[in-house]
């Protein structure tokens, strides 16, 4: 009887560990799967943040150019006129 119950704890205690073991493999793979979550949504926020600063840079310059464009002809118009 005393051996059967050795035995028996010996087995429940390999089986614990191997639970456990497997527990922390199981969590492992969670925190990097987020970590890796994370990065990507990281990644896409910054690549749209760049995207839209060089849309505003780009309707920046075209506003400039016209501005420009139409100050000039409106102090030609004053020299020549």
């Amino acid at each position: 009887m005393a051996q059967k119950l050795r035995q028996s704890m010996a087995s429940f205690e390999e089986a614990f560990a191997e639970q456990a073991e497997e527990e922390r493999r199981r969590a492992e793979t969670l925190r990097r799967e987020a970590l890796q979550r994370t990065e990507r949504r990281h990644r896409i926020r910054r690549h749209r943040r760049g995207s839209v600063r060089f849309g505003v840079l780009i309707l920046i310059l075209v506003a400039t150019a016209v501005l420009v464009t139409i100050a000039m002809f409106q102090a030609l118009y004053l020299v020549m006129g």
